[in-house]
């Protein structure tokens, strides 16, 4: 019996801050895919730099911040029947970049808000009602199906599972578990990615609107959303994020946006005061109808002061 074959594929998850939303770039397509190709040892000294070299290639933008996610390698994650082609495991990654709607990328790669394909993730305007109308009652439904009822993995049934992730009885809504969440839903036949997979048919399955991607790219990006939603507490990558001078309100907006929730004003500037992660410029942002703005920046010396400078958003 011959050796099965495996190929390292690379998959970047593109995140930029546009008209005030976290965007990602994708490649257009029958569906939505994220930037990827092949790791190649003979051109890539390492996977960070294929990476960046394919990333830009496919899409006509260079990532500032990279971080390696997750390694995904389930059998059968990009499946076609009778397919005896390579095994592909992929390694994906988190990049950050300051690039606009305004600037020139790739015909064939696109912006799209990441809320279009996590619509329940974004609270900003209070909770999402398809959490209650849809989401939660067929999530309680299937996990109360005899077949599953006492289906435990780790530890935990499909009811505490569901119940955690979805912030539900005593439980909060955790901000950083994108993935947890997205995983339930694709279990309980709500994602096209389960059709498509062949878990389920379209009769039985209960699809809720949202964008499925090609693959498993959603998840992908699930995974990464939460990375970077638990990074922003602990490491100052929101400026990445950001332009080199902003004001406070830019700062809240963004990290509002990535966290998919609204922060209250005066406690918000209370904690980056706190935090000390940034210093006035000096300047000033003249804004329509009102005074003048104060600018600040990065105050790149917090690096030095202490391991883990962070905005420590509290869980909602």
């Amino acid at each position: 019996m011959p050796e099965p074959i495996m190929e390292i594929g690379l998959n970047a998850v593109i995140v930029a801050i546009v008209d005030s939303t976290p965007a990602i770039l994708h490649i257009s397509g029958n569906q939505d895919a994220l930037p990827y190709g092949k790791f190649d040892p003979s051109k890539h000294r390492t996977m960070e730099e294929g990476l960046r070299e394919l990333a830009e290639a496919q899409t006509g933008v260079r990532p500032g911040y990279v971080e390696q996610l997750y390694t995904f390698g389930d059998r059968g994650r990009i499946p076609a029947e009778g397919d005896q082609s390579p095994h592909v495991v992929s390694v994906g990654y988190l990049a950050l970049s300051r690039f606009t709607k305004d600037e020139k990328i790739f015909s064939n790669a696109k912006l799209k808000a990441w809320y279009d394909y996590f619509p329940w993730e974004d609270w900003r305007n209070g909770r999402p009602a398809m959490l209650d109308d849809t989401i939660i009652p067929h999530l309680l439904k299937w996990a109360a199906h005899p077949a599953r009822i006492n289906r435990v993995i780790r530890g935990l049934d499909p009811l505490s599972r569901i119940r955690i992730s979805f912030g539900l009885e005593e439980s909060n809504w955790d901000d950083e578990l994108v993935l947890e969440r997205y995983e339930m839903m694709y279990a309980a036949g709500l994602l096209k990615e389960a059709v498509i997979d062949g878990r389920l048919n379209e009769e039985s399955a209960n699809i809720i609107p949202s964008i499925s991607m090609a693959d498993d790219h959603r998840r992908i990006l699930a995974t990464a959303i939460a990375r970077l939603r638990g990074k922003l507490k602990y490491r100052p990558v929101i400026f990445e994020l950001m332009p080199e001078t902003f004001t406070l309100f830019d700062l809240q907006q963004t990290v509002e946006s990535i966290f998919g929730r609204a922060v209250h004003k005066q406690n918000f500037r209370r904690l980056v005061e706190k935090a000390a992660l940034v210093e006035l410029t000096g300047a000033s942002q003249r804004s329509t109808g009102g005074r003048p703005a104060a600018l600040f920046r990065f105050r790149s010396e917090i690096l030095k002061e202490r391991p883990a400078p962070g905005l420590k958003i509290g869980k909602s």
